[in-house]
């Protein structure tokens, strides 16, 4: 598992380790079951204070992407469709605020729009 924190990126720590986990697992990259390196592993590894690696897996359990065996660590959790459904459900929204955005900017209207989509869809 790679992991890189951007400390240009304005993003706070424990969210980067969130997002990129999160990915990871979208992704197939980790699997159901992958065991996760420890809290204070990966704290080391980064370079980081534990409680920021914390926050981040709390998070990620709290969403159910991981789930905690005491003393044997953090696992990747079976995959819920329904939770992927809803985080590419959201994808779909940011990148279709961006496509409103960008054909606004175009003068293109509603309907040119949806005809586009219409032709991609087909091809």
């Amino acid at each position: 598992m790679n992991i890189y924190i951007d400390n240009k990126s304005g993003a706070p720590i424990y969210d980067q380790i969130y997002t990129q986990i999160k990915n990871q697992i979208i992704s197939g990259e980790l699997k159901e079951d992958d065991a996760l390196p420890s809290i204070r592993n990966l704290a080391k590894d980064l370079r980081i204070s534990v409680i920021t690696t914390k926050r981040a897996y709390d998070e990620l359990e709290r969403e159910g992407f991981i789930y905690t065996l005491p003393a044997k660590g953090c696992f990747v959790a079976p995959k819920n469709v329904e939770l992927l459904r809803e985080e590419n459900l959201k994808k779909i929204e940011e990148y279709m605020q961006k496509i409103i955005q960008l054909a606004a900017t175009c003068d293109l209207s509603k309907d040119e729009l949806i005809e586009m989509l219409q032709i991609s869809l087909e091809e």
